[in-house]
């Protein structure tokens, strides 16, 4: 990947980096929350001006629209960003995706810097381009491939997460440990402290070292398959299931977090596949309880599934890990397999 990604303090990489840079100008992207929780710690580390532009958007997936976009470049005009401006995404993986895919369709396009501010950003949307959002309720069915100028990855903006957000990210920390060692995951020694008694025992995981291995199993495919032609399409694994759990859950008074979802669909997927480990049985359920799926919400699924972007040829198509690290197989479904 030809950006810099950096994991540690902001104030040890972010300003120096800055310094290199001649953008006419800059503004900051950022939710409710990051505003609140993320945005003080971030201009105190980078040296930013206090009275740089911000703009900020409602927290949330159901944010992550055209209608948000369209609010997102009426900012870039009010600023008077050019073609040599920069856009900074703080936040979590609703802020990156749609703030990357504004400004990649800023006059055709200008730079921006993503700094995850969750872990799921972090370990997970914020490395590999991709940008987008979601269009009638299918998740990022609008996009394009975009690297970002750099990323910034600070553990300290963990600290402002709650324990639910802190769970959901780790789906994709496991997601990562599962497609370099299928067999043998559970090994973990990083991993094993959450795999007892999470939430109570965040304070013994190591996430600057977490971040570190995690990162590096995502950026290792990126690199080799920055368009998903073929082995990036690995790191879909669990999503084509999940992301339709996760639509369909939103509708409903009790939403599922977007690590529950790609758990559930972690498991699903495999057993379809038929590579469903004894660990994955046992550790997955446990950490992230499936939520029952009422019959008659099947086809509504299904559907669902039918318009995922990875699909061929009408097919519903999934990739799950095999038996050998960073090896998958492919799965294409005719029918329903669950209804």
């Amino acid at each position: 990947m030809p950006h810099p990604f950096s994991i540690g303090p902001l104030k040890d990489h972010c300003p120096q980096w800055l310094a290199t840079q001649k953008f006419s100008r800059i503004l900051i992207l950022c939710d409710e929350n990051t505003r609140s929780h993320c945005l003080p710690y971030f201009l105190e580390s980078t040296g930013l001006p206090s009275d740089t532009p911000v703009c900020v958007v409602p927290a949330g997936e159901q944010h992550k629209n055209l209608e948000t976009a369209a609010w997102v470049w009426k900012a870039l005009l009010d600023a008077q960003l050019d073609r040599h401006a920069l856009l900074i995404n703080l936040g979590g993986g609703v802020v990156g995706d749609l703030g990357g895919f504004c400004a990649a369709t800023w006059k055709r396009g200008i730079a921006f810097v993503q700094v995850p501010t969750t872990l799921l950003a972090m370990t997970d949307a914020a490395i590999g381009g991709k940008t987008g959002i979601d269009f009638y309720d299918v998740k990022n069915t609008i996009g394009v491939f975009r690297n970002p100028a750099a990323v910034f990855a600070d553990p300290a903006f963990l600290g402002t997460l709650s324990p639910k957000e802190l769970h959901s990210g780790f789906a994709e920390v496991l997601k990562h440990a599962i497609i370099k060692n299928p067999l043998h995951w559970q090994e973990n020694e990083i991993l094993k402290p959450f795999f007892n008694r999470f939430p109570e025992n965040t304070g013994r995981l190591n996430w600057r070292e977490i971040l570190r291995e995690s990162t590096e199993v995502k950026l290792s495919i990126v690199r080799e398959d920055p368009h998903e032609k073929y082995l990036r399409m690995l790191l879909n694994f669990g999503h084509t299931v999940g992301h339709a759990l996760e639509t369909y859950f939103l509708r409903t008074d009790q939403p599922l977090t977007h690590g529950e979802a790609i758990a559930q669909g972690m498991l699903m997927e495999a057993d379809v596949a038929e590579t469903a480990t004894p660990a994955l049985r046992d550790i997955l359920p446990r950490l992230y309880p499936p939520r029952t799926i009422p019959q008659d919400a099947w086809p509504e699924l299904w559907n669902i599934m039918l318009n995922d972007k990875k699909n061929k040829a009408g097919a519903v198509r999934f990739t799950v890990p095999a038996s050998e690290p960073y090896v998958m197989k492919v799965v294409e479904l005719n029918t329903n397999p669950w209804a």
